[in-house]
């Protein structure tokens, strides 16, 4: 496990995201910071509901495909099955 490189740095501590904060006050002032926040609590809302959009698709083209799969297989059982015999065509 320690031969692992991480992808991410270590997450930052208490000090850290106090200066983290203290530069967005800052840079952005105490009036923008909560329409900065709002608009990205938006921004993935949206992200999130169109991810789902497309899962909702992909498991509707799969089961889509898990239908005619079945469809093919009970095809060829039928075919194969045994021909009736002359007095079965008959009667």
């Amino acid at each position: 496990m320690t031969g692992l490189i991480p992808l991410v740095g270590p997450i930052p501590g208490g000090p850290e995201l106090l200066i983290i904060l203290l530069v967005l006050v800052l840079l952005f002032g105490a009036n923008k910071i909560p329409k900065l926040a709002r608009s990205t609590g938006q921004a993935m809302g949206e992200f999130r509901k169109g991810r789902e959009e497309v899962e909702d698709e992909l498991q509707g083209m799969q089961d889509d495909e898990i239908p005619e799969g079945s469809a093919e297989s009970s095809t060829e059982s039928t075919e194969t099955a045994e021909p009736a015999t002359e007095e079965e065509s008959a009667a």
